[in-house]
C-alpha cells in the first residue's frame, strides 16, 4: 500500500512538472517565437501559451524600445582632427521572428553596426560640421543604421550624438579662431560706422555751405559746450571771414605806409 501511494505521488509530481514546462505566460510587451522540432511555427501573442513538452522551445522577444549606449569611438574627421564621440541609439523589434531567425543576437549586432556607422559617417564630416550640424548628422546616422538592421526586423528610430571630445590643443586653436572672428566683425562694424558718419558729415557740410549763418551758430554752440568744462584748456578758433577784411586792408596799403 505504501509503495502504491509513493508511486501515485511520483506520478503527480511528474505531471505537475510536465504541465509547468508546457505553460508559459507572455506579458503585453512580449512575443514568443516557438520552434517545434527545430521548425519555426506561429508567433505566440501575450497571454497564456501552451507548449508541447520536449517538443516545443520558445524564445521570448521584448518589443519595447531599447536604449543603446554606443561606446566611445576615436574618430579622425575629414580635416584630420582626432575626436572622441559618444552617441545613443533607440530601436525596437518590429518582427520578432526575423529578429531571432535572421541574426544570432540582434542586440549585439545592432551595437556593432552602430559603432561602425558612427565612425564611417562622422569620419566624412569636418570638425565644424560635427559641432554645428549635429541634427543633420543624427539623421544620416539613423538612416544608415536602420538600412542595415531592417532585414533583421529591427527599427532604429533615433540616433543622437551625445558628446564630442576635442583635444586641448585644438580647443585653443578654436578659441583663437573665434577671437579673430570677433575682432574682424568689430573692425567691420567700426568701418561701417565711420562710413555712415562721413556721409552724415558731408550732408551737414552741404547744408552749411548754402547758409553761412549755420556755421556761425555751430561755432557758438561749440563754445558753449567747451565753457561748461572748467578743467579744459579752451582754444578759440577765429573764423577767416572775420580777419579777411584786415588781411585785404594790409595788402592794399604797402609796407612803406
Amino acid at each position: 500500500m505504501e509503495a502504491l501511494i509513493a508511486l501515485v505521488v511520483i506520478l503527480i509530481v511528474i505531471v505537475v512538472a510536465v504541465l509547468g514546462s508546457s505553460v508559459r505566460i507572455l506579458r503585453e510587451y512580449e512575443r514568443g517565437v516557438v520552434f517545434r522540432l527545430g521548425r519555426l511555427i506561429t508567433l505566440k501573442d501575450p497571454g497564456l501559451a501552451l507548449l508541447i513538452p520536449a517538443v516545443d522551445r520558445m524564445v521570448r522577444v521584448d518589443l519595447r524600445t531599447i536604449t543603446l549606449n554606443v561606446p566611445e569611438q576615436d574618430i579622425i574627421t575629414r580635416d584630420n582632427v582626432p575626436v572622441r564621440v559618444t552617441a545613443v541609439a533607440y530601436f525596437r523589434v518590429m518582427d520578432a521572428n526575423r529578429a531571432i531567425v535572421e541574426v544570432e543576437n540582434f542586440l549585439a549586432a545592432t551595437t556593432q553596426i552602430a559603432q561602425t556607422s558612427l565612425r564611417a559617417v562622422l569620419g566624412k564630416a569636418e570638425l565644424d560640421t560635427l559641432l554645428a550640424e549635429r541634427e543633420r548628422l543624427n539623421e544620416d546616422l539613423q538612416k544608415v543604421i536602420d538600412q542595415q538592421t531592417e532585414p533583421w526586423g529591427v527599427k532604429v528610430s533615433v540616433v543622437e550624438i551625445k558628446d564630442v571630445e576635442i583635444p586641448a590643443s585644438m580647443q585653443r586653436a578654436i578659441a583663437r579662431q573665434a577671437e579673430a572672428e570677433r575682432e574682424r566683425r568689430a573692425k567691420v562694424i567700426n568701418a561701417e560706422g565711420e562710413f555712415q558718419a562721413s556721409t552724415q558729415l558731408a550732408d551737414a557740410a552741404d547744408v552749411m555751405s548754402r547758409n553761412p549763418t549755420t556755421l556761425q551758430l555751430r561755432y557758438l554752440q561749440t563754445l558753449m559746450e567747451i565753457s561748461n568744462n572748467s578743467k579744459s584748456s579752451v582754444i578759440i578758433p577765429v573764423p577767416v571771414d572775420l580777419v579777411q577784411p584786415l588781411l585785404d586792408q594790409a595788402k592794399g596799403h604797402g609796407p612803406a605806409e
